[in-house]
């Protein structure tokens, strides 16, 4: 008899039973390209539709990257006129959304506007033959996406949403790695994120009923179509308001969800006051790429495969590279003639996912996608 063969009849070890862990060899991280991309020529004017809280990181990261913002579009003038004079001062100030239209200098808008008017919004600019950029979550009813999207298609224009974690370092960083084959085909995506999102309390996001899952979440829904495509085909979620909350809505929230070959869950602890952490691991069937850290902004990633522990340092921040990753992958798309990574035919798989989410927290029972 071998010595192996000897320790296979002799069974399982003490380690095997206490799931011991052998130590991984340090190896070289992979340069993946997981920083945005920005296009060749930087000078495509752009015009922003809302000049409301989130617009000053979009024109902060556009400011950084070098891109061009020509005009600001918004019903509060004042607002639009202090969001040019920190970050734009040459571009224009209207409140006429029709003038942006008519403006052959400005061939890509980016509506930050909300979802109330988004979708009007966003049928007028693709008729104008203008390109467009979408504030999350892209629209609320799936029918109506799909109308968008073979609008663009059919004038031959680039419809992208801004799903900014995406271009997170680390998330961005893991789908690379996915990408790449470095973990081989994927068998499991988890989730797990405490904080407190109580900030919201006085808040027009207290009015969201669903908040945590559609506003918050979807850019995990997002992420995780992002690495298993179109493999998912059920939904087990819930919702609850935390004992002590004070704002209106539910801040705990939990997926689970089932796809070919593999499982993913995401947990959302949205009222948790001291101990905030985020962790993502992706699992595959050649390894695993993982992240964690105390926020959305600090994380470090490990890669570990056959090889050993691959231990990247990232460069960059979800705010407000992120922002900028939406924008300029858009701007490569036009471009380069193709379709964006973050475009609204990909991103309603996307919103497939979390609204039968949605459908299971109000039925109480798993929902197919």
């Amino acid at each position: 008899m071998t010595e192996m063969e000897a320790g296979k009849a002799e069974g399982p070890s003490a380690d095997d039973y206490a799931l011991v862990a052998k130590a991984a060899v340090e190896v070289e991280a992979p340069d993946l390209p997981y920083r945005p991309t920005m296009p060749r020529n930087r000078g495509a004017p752009i015009a922003l539709v809302g000049a409301g809280g989130i617009s000053g990181t979009h024109l902060d990261a556009y400011a950084r990257h070098g891109l061009n913002v020509v005009a600001i579009c918004s019903r509060d003038l004042d607002r639009a006129r202090a969001r040019r004079d920190a970050y734009f001062p040459g571009a224009r100030v209207t409140d006429d959304f029709d003038s942006l239209l008519r403006d052959p200098n400005v061939s890509v808008l980016d509506l930050t506007a909300h979802a109330d008017v988004r979708l009007d919004l966003m049928r007028r600019a693709l008729n104008a033959d203008k390109h467009v950029l979408s504030q999350k979550p892209f629209v609320e009813d799936l029918d109506d996406g799909r109308e968008l999207v073979e609008l663009a298609e059919r004038r031959g224009l680039k419809l992208a949403v801004n799903q900014n974690g995406r271009w997170a370092p680390h998330l961005a960083y893991i789908r690379e790695a996915v990408y790449a084959g470095l973990i081989g085909e994927v068998t499991g995506v988890h989730v797990e994120i405490r904080w407190n999102h109580g900030w919201i309390a006085g808040t027009p996001f207290e009015a969201m009923d669903d908040l945590i899952l559609w506003d918050f979440g979807i850019h995990w829904f997002d992420f995780l179509a992002s690495v298993i495509d179109d493999r998912a085909h059920l939904v087990h979620a819930t919702t609850a308001r935390a004992a002590g909350q004070t704002a209106r809505p539910p801040l705990l929230a939990q997926a689970l969800i089932a796809f070919d070959g593999g499982q993913a869950s995401l947990v959302f602890d949205g009222a948790t006051r001291y101990g905030a952490r985020d962790s993502t691991s992706v699992i595959g069937a050649k390894g695993v790429v993982s992240s964690t850290g105390p926020d959305l902004g600090h994380q470090s990633v490990e890669l570990y495969t056959e090889a050993g522990v691959a231990r990247p340092r990232l460069t960059g921040a979800w705010f407000n590279d992120g922002f900028a990753g939406t924008m300029g992958e858009l701007l490569c798309a036009i471009e380069d003639g193709r379709e964006p990574l973050n475009s609204a035919r990909g991103n309603l798989s996307s919103l497939k996912l979390c609204q039968a989410a949605l459908r299971s927290v109000q039925s109480g029972i798993p929902a197919p996608v």
